[in-house]
């Protein structure tokens, strides 16, 4: 492949563009390590359960290999470099990791895989050995949005396309990477707003749970939720804001914090259901009974759902973690030469009182 010479306006943050093609695509959701090896893998997820693209705006930004600077590849022929971000310990990653692998073996494409076990420096160098073991294309799920400098520079020497999932990578689309696709995380938190003034009335002081620092979902997440609290239930007040860092056992510990410091706390957002589940825990363990602090996570994942269906959790914001048709689509149509939407936000479902215990075969 070939790319032309111009260098990587490097840490320029893209508008968010409105969108992609509406596609429905299934893959698996279960794994429990990575390796370099596409590997037999576990079926295919629930039917319905597939990711779904917005349809485009007209006049939205899209990404052609020319534009871009490289050349027409075959994607059968190509290798593909995965870099998941986090452990396999969260649902979300696990799911998302095999999603990957699924479509890669689907389309018998080789695959090299890397897992950072949640270490921004492990990913940095985790991508560059990608491109050393000559992967020709790669999908990167960031850790943190900042700090890719070294990688992007790496790649575009290589003449390496690069796409982005779940999280956003702060550089300049399609020059320093192709397409970044991902849920509208703002939305995210505005739906679990809605959810919360339901769940408590409008009324009361609630805590937020945040994701980890230094990228865009936690930011995004909390930006939806405060504002639509600002708008549609100023008497419900966010009273106590600390990380979680997307993990049960800080979540727990976050929460007997918060349980001790505001013992009156009507609702936690939680910005993921793993913190979800650990302030389950700690109320649990507090002697708190279902229903005494109104719950609202984002993810989706079967435990979570569980939990509306025992009435713990109030309401699921769903975050599909099924890239791996979507992204491997997006790989396909750009390495033809035909363009790609820059930003491909994907339609999230969600989980509440209604329909947890029918829709529960859909979660992850």
């Amino acid at each position: 492949m070939q790319r032309t010479t111009h260098r990587p306006r490097l840490l320029t943050r893209p508008g968010i563009v409105a969108l992609a093609a509406a596609v429905a695509l299934t893959a698996g959701a279960c794994a429990k390590s990575e390796d370099d090896a596409s590997k037999d893998t576990k079926p295919s997820a629930a039917a319905g359960a597939e990711q779904k693209a917005v349809t485009p705006k007209p006049g939205s930004k899209t990404c052609t290999i020319d534009a871009y600077g490289a050349e027409k590849l075959d994607l059968k022929k190509a290798t593909v470099g995965f870099s998941q971000s986090e452990k396999e310990a969260n649902p979300f990653r696990i799911a998302e990791t095999q999603s990957i692998k699924d479509e890669a073996k689907k389309r018998g494409v080789k695959l090299l895989t890397a897992n950072a076990q949640s270490q921004f420096s492990k990913q940095i160098s985790d991508v560059q050995d990608l491109l050393a073991k000559g992967a020709d294309l790669l999908v990167i799920a960031p850790l943190n949005s900042d700090g890719w400098d070294p990688v992007l520079q790496a790649a575009a020497a290589k003449k390496v396309p690069i796409v982005t999932i779940d999280r956003k990578i702060n550089a300049t689309a399609c020059e320093d990477y192709v397409s970044f696709i991902a849920s509208d995380f703002v939305e995210q938190g505005k739906r679990a707003a809605d959810q919360m003034i339901e769940a408590t009335g409008g009324k009361g002081e609630v805590a937020i749970l945040l994701g980890s620092a230094g990228n865009n979902v936690t930011t995004e997440r909390t930006k939806g939720f405060k504002e639509r609290i600002a708008e549609k239930a100023p008497d419900l007040k966010v009273v106590f804001e600390q990380t979680g860092d997307f993990a049960r056992e800080k979540g727990q510990q976050v929460t007997e914090q918060l349980i001790q410091s505001k013992p009156g706390i009507k609702g936690i957002y939680a910005e993921n259901d793993e913190m979800g589940l650990g302030a389950v825990a700690a109320l649990k363990g507090a002697g708190k009974k279902a229903g005494d602090v109104e719950i609202v996570t984002v993810d989706g994942t079967r435990n979570a759902v569980q939990g509306i269906v025992d009435g713990w959790i109030s309401g699921v914001i769903e975050s599909n973690p099924r890239f791996g048709p979507l992204a491997f689509q997006t790989l396909d149509t750009f390495t033809k030469g035909e363009g790609v939407p820059q930003d491909i936000i994907i339609q999230d479902s969600a989980y509440d009182a209604d329909n947890a215990k029918a829709e529960i075969g859909k979660a992850y």
